[in-house]
């Protein structure tokens, strides 16, 4: 059984450079320092980046 949530196993429609952006935006607008709800945010992104960065090779 994969612990992978099924959103990353999708092919992702926006592009790493993308996503990567968005993850730029949540820690300029926390700050520095995330809340618990951004903290899970950040991990969603950084598996979504992760995918998109995948599908490019």
């Amino acid at each position: 059984m994969s612990t992978i949530p099924e959103v990353v196993l999708e092919r992702t429609e926006r592009t790493a450079a993308e996503v990567n952006d968005e993850i730029r935006a949540l820690w300029s607008r926390s700050g520095g320092t995330l809340t618990g709800e951004q903290r899970r945010e950040y991990q969603r992104l950084v598996m979504e980046w992760e995918a998109a960065a995948r599908s490019t090779k």
